[in-house]
């Protein structure tokens, strides 16, 4: 006789005080160094970034230790919280990011743009492959093996952050110029790419590096592909439409539970949930403008609170004792300088390809060097799969860092030399229209 199955423990006293007060000090210190990093004409991932650094084991558990043991345990238990809601901010983010791909400029300069896109991806992803093998064991997480590890950095080296560069374009004015559409496509794609062989480099992580394991993870792609194309698209064009006519507070929860699924789907496939997440948000972006104000309106929510949240736990898990290591410092010269040149210089010669000018490709090479959040996301899931160690993590988040903060400066000063064409101008004037009315 099977006795009934008693009430499930829920958290102890303690445990719902540490975490309420963790999520408290990481959104308010996240939010204020934020604030200091716009402040200091940098993009606010940098400071976000920085408040979990300097609340982690680099300064706060260094200078107040006991302190920050009971009030960020290194415990699996609360830590697993934390990487709960944080998990959440980073799909609904993801989500968002694919909702806002142009897919009708991807179609009309798609010469141009696949040029710079193969430069721009293939280049880093080769170096940062080779790199890969050339860096110490040490530095690897040991999932997987060594091939894995060499990928996983080949990934990171190639990926941009296409959150980070169109807020970047946007707050410099050049989103409406030829050259900042071109860098927004370019990164759509790249991201697409990063995302898709990210989650060939998990099935290896988790499965090992075998020929049937590679071909199964092609495999999944293509079935999760034509899925979204024949099922999910069709499937949210006949549901969402009512919904969001009958109540708009339905259609958002319809997308947020589409996000979900898709999440879902892509996980159990053995692929990272984040593709299903980012390939949901694109579905979004077909269904036209109304589908995605649906999901705009949690945007806030979602940049002002769950993305600095995610961002304050992943800085939590950077140790910069690790760069008084040598080896440890010089692999994160040598990454920082392969990442930046490999993708300076893929983007500029794929521009050049493209028959861009100089200065144009120059500008195009530095646009799509901000590695941002998206470096971070990738980072946090290598951590997590144990592609990546602590130094190794740290090295990738430095990567991130830097490559956000140099490239606004080299973006103002190449295109302040590219003179302003009337198409341009006629783009400002549609871009600023609705921000003229509403004022």
């Amino acid at each position: 006789m099977t006795l009934a199955a008693g009430p499930v423990p829920g958290l102890s006293d303690h445990q719902m005080l540490v975490f309420l007060l963790q999520l408290s000090l990481l959104i308010a210190v996240a939010t204020l160094l934020g604030r200091v990093a716009v402040r200091l004409h940098m993009p606010p991932v940098v400071g976000e970034l920085a408040s979990g650094v300097l609340l982690g084991p680099s300064l706060f558990g260094a200078v107040a230790p006991g302190l920050s043991g009971w009030l960020l345990p290194r415990d699996a238990e609360q830590m697993h919280l934390l990487n709960a809601v944080s998990q959440l901010g980073v799909l609904l983010l993801v989500a968002i990011t694919g909702a806002h791909i142009d897919l009708g400029l991807l179609r009309r300069k798609r010469h141009t743009i696949g040029l710079v896109s193969v430069g721009s991806v293939l280049l880093p992803l080769a170096l940062g492959f080779a790199l890969g093998l050339l860096l110490p064991a040490s530095l690897s997480g040991g999932a997987g093996g060594d091939m894995t590890f060499a990928l996983f950095i080949g990934v990171a080296v190639a990926v941009s952050a296409l959150p980070v560069i169109a807020k970047t374009l946007l707050d410099m004015g050049l989103l409406h110029r030829n050259v900042g559409q071109m860098i927004v496509g370019s990164a759509a794609v790249s991201d697409i790419v990063g995302w898709l062989l990210l989650s060939v480099v998990s099935a290896m992580a988790t499965h090992g590096l075998r020929t049937g394991v590679i071909v199964e993870s092609v495999g999944y792609l293509l079935i999760v592909l034509a899925a979204t194309v024949w099922v999910l698209r069709p499937l949210a064009a006949r549901v969402l439409p009512p919904l969001q006519d009958a109540q708009p507070g339905l259609g958002l929860s319809a997308i947020v539970v589409m996000i979900l699924l898709a999440a879902a789907g892509t996980h159990a496939l053995g692929m990272e949930p984040i593709l299903g997440a980012f390939l949901c948000g694109i579905v979004v972006s077909s269904l036209g403008a109304s589908s995605r104000r649906s999901l705009d309106s949690v945007r806030s929510f979602v940049m002002a609170t769950l993305a600095p949240l995610f961002l304050a736990a992943a800085g939590l898990q950077v140790d910069l004792t690790t760069l008084a290591r040598p080896s440890v410092l010089l692999a994160a010269v040598l990454t920082l300088a392969v990442a930046i040149g490999a993708k300076f210089a893929g983007g500029y010669l794929g521009a050049r390809a493209g028959r861009l000018s100089h200065t144009e490709s120059l500008a195009i090479g530095a646009g799509l060097n901000a590695r941002g959040l998206v470096e971070i996301v990738l980072a946090s899931v290598g951590l997590r799969l144990g592609v990546l160690n602590t130094a190794s993590y740290t090295v990738i988040v430095l990567v991130a860092v830097v490559t956000s903060v140099m490239a606004p400066p080299v973006l103002r000063r190449t295109t302040n030399r590219i003179a302003t064409t009337p198409a341009e101008l006629e783009r400002e004037r549609e871009f600023t229209a609705p921000l003229v009315r509403a004022g």
